[in-house]
């Protein structure tokens, strides 16, 4: 009988898996080496058919009943389904037939982490420090027991002991990081990560942390100059040529950031969140044709990615494609619609095809999601300004004020839809806290008057409060 976990389409398996399923479907006797066994279990597990894997686990122990690695994959197994306890058996069993291998041990600790009983997890940790001499692996295992255990200041402790031991241990240096910064010590780990490029000043691992924790506490250029060293070392190191590119992003360093991004994609497999980077920088640089092919890269490789339909919105917007630039914002939002900038980008594609309703109804779920957005009030005071309702331009105006106070803009757009509307005294007290606010942006409000007369009395009025 054809075992019934049998794929009868194999398309995109490996030819072990493709091999064993077809011997399967033909009922043949099986015996495979153990590497093919744990290859095609691998695949299994990697593709979350983890019945298969199971099935595949117990077929693999008759012929091998004291393999580490398959009982490893079959507790593996049994702990993605849920049956952790039965993981824990298999484990048990292991243990038996290699009481000192590392890997049984980890998982163990592992199983009863993920149980919640931490201490047990740490115990069966630290006894096999006594015999190991991996101790930097186990250091940063009794850390990430710490850590997810939520005690950040212990898992510090152990990320620091493992990294003294292995400088370039990555992981470490990563959840390192992530510690700091949950605890508020992301300043107090620059000392502790200059000192060890110190001791050891080709360690790239050591430069792309430090580059990590200067982004966190906002210091770019410190941030960049990190990131370079780490690059000098190891030139494929495909995330710090990321990162640098994001602290350049958040410099202005627009060439520069699309320069890290084309080095982040030659170096690592393309994925959608690296095409949108490097769209937004094309974006900046107002180069929309490239930005375009970049977001349309990040949509091909992952259709659900709502950034890159976005960014496509985005772009053909500011090439007035608005009839174009609507769908794609409205796919966006379809597929996120919890961002208030997708709902403002559909707004104005709206507003200037005269899907006035459309409009309206976006900059509301703009506003919604996001009140401390300028531009969402702004513009969409004035789509009723220019629909000659007044009075709703000036609500609006005066409602965004009272979300920031501090916005000069929006003080200048409530004097100009103030004195269109003939309140000229409320508008000239509007006026005053807008030039207190932001003189230099005065000249905005010219814009909404094109009469001289009309300039020039405001010209006067701006002038006096100059003097």
């Amino acid at each position: 009988m054809e075992p019934d976990f049998v794929d009868k389409e194999d398309e995109g398996h490996s030819s072990v898996v493709r091999r064993f399923e077809e011997m399967l479907r033909n009922q043949e006797a099986i015996f495979l080496e153990v590497e093919d066994y744990e290859e095609i279990i691998r695949e299994y597990i990697e593709k979350h058919n983890f019945q298969k894997a199971l099935t595949t686990c117990n077929l693999a122990l008759q012929q091998y009943p004291y393999s580490t690695e398959i009982m490893i994959q079959k507790a593996h197994a049994l702990a993605d389904t849920g049956n952790t306890e039965d993981a824990l058996d298999i484990l048990e069993r292991a243990m038996l037939f290699h009481p000192n291998n590392i890997d049984i041990s980890f998982m163990q600790s592992a199983l009863y982490a993920s149980l919640g009983e931490f201490e047990t997890a740490l115990e069966i940790l630290e006894k096999v420090l006594s015999w190991t001499e991996e101790k930097d692996e186990v250091y940063f295992q009794i850390g990430w027991t710490f850590q997810q255990w939520h005690k950040y200041s212990e898992a510090i402790e152990y990320y620091k002991k493992a990294i003294q031991i292995n400088s370039n241990h990555e992981q470490a240096l990563y959840e390192l990081a992530f510690c700091l910064d949950v605890t508020g010590q992301l300043e107090e780990s620059l000392a502790f990560y200059k000192n060890f490029i110190d001791n050891d000043p080709y360690s790239h691992n050591a430069w792309y942390n430090l580059g990590i924790a200067y982004s966190k506490l906002q210091k770019y250029e410190d941030a960049v100059h990190a990131y370079e060293y780490a690059t000098l070392i190891k030139d494929d190191f495909a995330s710090a040529w990321y990162n640098m590119g994001n602290a350049h992003m958040n410099l202005g360093n627009f060439e520069s950031a699309k320069h890290c991004y084309e080095k982040t994609i030659a170096n690592e497999s393309p994925n959608a969140d690296t095409y949108c980077c490097l769209g937004a920088a094309y974006e900046e640089l107002e180069q929309y044709e490239k930005a375009l092919l970049s977001y349309q890269k990040a949509i091909k490789i992952d259709p659900q990615w709502d950034e890159g339909w976005y960014g496509v919105g985005v772009c053909l917007d500011m090439q007035e494609k608005w009839f174009e630039a609507i769908h794609f914002f409205r796919k966006a939002i379809q597929l996120n619609g919890e961002i208030a900038d997708y709902w403002l980008g559909a707004a104005h594609s709206e507003a200037q095809v005269g899907n006035i309703v459309s409009a309206l109804e976006a900059y509301e779920n703009a506003a919604n999601l996001d009140p401390t957005n300028p531009e969402v009030w702004l513009e969409w005071s004035m789509l009723h300004y220019e629909q000659g309702d007044y009075l709703k331009a000036i609500d609006l105006a005066e409602e965004g004020i009272g979300e920031l106070p501090e916005n000069a803009d929006l003080y200048y757009y409530t004097t100009a839809y103030l004195i269109n509307a003939g309140r000229y005294k409320e508008a000239f007290q509007y006026l005053e806290n807008a030039l207190i606010l932001g003189f230099d942006r005065h000249p905005m409000l010219f814009e909404f008057f094109p009469e001289l007369e009309k300039q020039k009395a405001l010209y006067r009025i701006i002038d006096q409060y100059r003097r």
